[in-house]
């Protein structure tokens, strides 16, 4: 059956209309002007409750939250790109090449609007002049993205008041009175309980603000949409119950279930439009603009071909297999999303991976009160790839980072100019040009004996890899980072091949530690890594040879030939 058919046989849906003019929450007027829903345009045909959508095989898709255009990105944003692009590369490097990363901007609300009023600028203009910020910043930190997202691009606008139409449908949308404390600055209501007195530390004046986040709230009261979200309840704490975690890491489900368990209240939708023009219309009723979180969400399900032809459901993207977002958006993402899903029989998202904060001085890092890093200074000062091994090393999941210029410099030096660098340099100068030879003796058993320091070590390189596809497998990548890390450490320097007569085994053993560890810090440091096994000449031209798989030992019999210094961490220009 059309869709079409539904919605004349639909009485709250054939009347809807302005809210502009309700004095009671239940009254519904005719519409102001002829309205033609999506589905008639479009030929879509709506799904039938109850059945979900299947999938025997969909491409790894990893998502980061798409990032707010009212300001510049700092050292936050491109610590969630960073992780996001090293699940996604993970991916590829397993051997699943199709694995897609989604990033892009979102682009509606309120605080878009007062921001480009106070630019004084044309809002579309405002937000194309600092999408092309974020943009910039995904090239300079290397993103491997395979789509860039706008919350103002067509496609998405008709995709959002698609899914409202079907929510509406379902009856999951009613109209009500909403009365509360409301955040311009995290653009979402707040109940009495989540709110609480506090002074403006600059200028003593006393207000009210959220605990959560500690932005300023404002008493409001107004007539608009409501999605019916207290009817998940049972659902959504099942979700959360699940032998595989929905939220990683687990620290941060129990907080998610007692606000969920002690009072889902229904979730205000809309704002009226006269107060908030910038953002898409709900469909029919032009005097109110849909809640800017529920437009942001569904550009995850824009990018996988959301609404789906009829008969193509099993050929997309979709589900998520990762969300990759901060702490500060984790009721969004595992509350609201699941349940809007849920509303319309949609296949969930597979994890949820939750990251802390940057802070600077033990504060957290905020547009808002420019305690900010810029990433573009930061990129071009230790390079995309020293960013990028530095934010992954010391970023933190379940708790907060604290960032310093200081810091980067120690972990640069002595990880990777100190480390990674000078064992390269080193072993290829002990091997005086023979290290392709150590590399043939070593498939024909010809090296000499090992001693115990070479089998612990030779143990170490054989159960590397397994571990660090545990970690990654467990969502950890600074785990599995620092697994990476372990494997060329101490064992060089501790057995002194300079020094002993017969350093073939050592040599050759020093070089599986490059090759191995070359293959898994793609993810990490894609150009780094990429000199590493050029330096190591590991052939470029078989895929293969720089696969997961590769990384078992001795499994490489052809790397090695003609190999030559090179530097490939050269000292920082300039250093504190």
């Amino acid at each position: 059956m059309r869709r079409s058919c539904f919605l004349v046989t639909n009485p709250a849906m054939a009347t809807r209309t302005s809210l502009r003019s309700l004095t009671r929450t239940t009254q519904l007027l005719s519409p102001r002007r002829p309205w033609t829903c999506s589905s008639c345009k479009y030929g879509w045909s709506i799904p039938r409750r109850g059945v979900a959508t299947t999938q025997k095989s969909k491409p790894y898709y990893v998502t980061t939250p798409i990032f707010y255009v009212n300001a510049a990105p700092h050292v936050g944003h491109l610590y969630t790109m960073v992780i996001a692009d090293i699940m996604k590369r993970w991916q590829v490097v397993l051997g699943n090449t199709d694995a897609q990363l989604l990033t892009g901007t979102d682009e509606h609300g309120m605080k878009i609007q007062q921001a480009a009023a106070q630019a004084g600028m044309d809002t579309q203009a405002f937000c194309d002049m600092n999408c092309r910020t974020f943009e910039a910043l995904a090239k300079a930190a290397n993103l491997d993205n395979d789509h860039f997202i706008r919350t103002t691009d067509p496609a998405h606008r008709e995709a959002v008041q698609y899914f409202w139409e079907m929510l509406q449908h379902r009856g999951y949308i009613y109209t009500s009175k909403h009365e509360g404390w409301y955040s311009v600055s995290d653009e979402t209501f707040y109940p009495q309980t989540q709110v609480q007195n506090s002074l403006d530390p600059t200028t003593g004046r006393k207000r009210m603000v959220s605990i959560e986040t500690g932005k300023e709230v404002e008493w409001s009261s107004e007539t608009n949409y409501h999605f019916r979200l207290s009817a998940f309840k049972d659902r959504l704490l099942e979700l959360y119950k699940r032998e595989d975690p929905f939220i990683t890491p687990t620290t941060y489900t129990a907080s998610v279930i007692n606000s969920v368990a002690t009072g889902l209240q229904d979730l205000s939708i809309s704002r009226p439009a006269e107060r908030l023009t910038w953002g898409i219309p709900v469909p029919g009723d032009d005097s109110q603009t849909i809640y800017v979180w529920l437009d942001a969400l569904v550009n995850y399900l824009t990018k996988a071909g959301y609404p789906f032809p009829p008969g193509k459901e099993g050929t997309s993207a979709w589900p998520a297999d990762l969300h990759i977002v901060g702490k500060d958006i984790v009721r969004f993402h595992c509350v609201y999303w699941p349940a809007f899903l849920m509303a319309l029989d949609l296949p969930l998202p597979r994890n949820v991976l939750v990251h802390g904060h940057w802070t600077m001085n033990r504060e957290k890092m905020s547009k808002s009160t420019g305690n900010v890093v810029n990433p573009f200074f930061a990129i071009e000062r230790f390079g995309v790839d020293g960013m990028r091994f530095f934010l992954a090393y010391r970023g933190g999941l379940s708790d907060d980072a604290d960032f310093d210029n200081s810091f980067i410099i120690r972990d640069y030096k002595k990880s990777l100019q100190h480390g990674i660098g000078n064992l390269a340099q080193r072993t290829i100068g002990c091997a005086r040009g023979k290290l392709r030879s150590y590399i043939t003796d070593a498939q024909s058993d010809k090296l000499p004996s090992a001693t115990p320091e070479d089998l612990e070590h030779q143990a170490l390189l054989k159960e590397a890899p397994t571990k660090v596809a545990e970690q990654m497998e467990n969502l950890n990548p600074r785990a599995a980072l620092q697994e990476t890390m372990s494997i060329i450490e101490q064992y060089f320097h501790a057995t002194e091949p300079w020094r002993i007569p017969e350093p073939q085994r050592v040599l050759y053993n020093v070089a599986e530690s490059l090759r191995i560890a070359g293959i898994l810090l793609q993810p990490f440091m894609p150009g780094k890594s990429h000199d590493l096994l050029e330096l190591l000449r590991v052939d470029t031209s078989d895929p293969s040879k720089r696969a997961f798989a590769a990384t078992a030992y001795g499994s490489d019999a052809d790397y090695g030939e003609g190999v030559q210094r090179g530097i490939l961490f050269p000292p920082l220009l300039t250093e504190e």
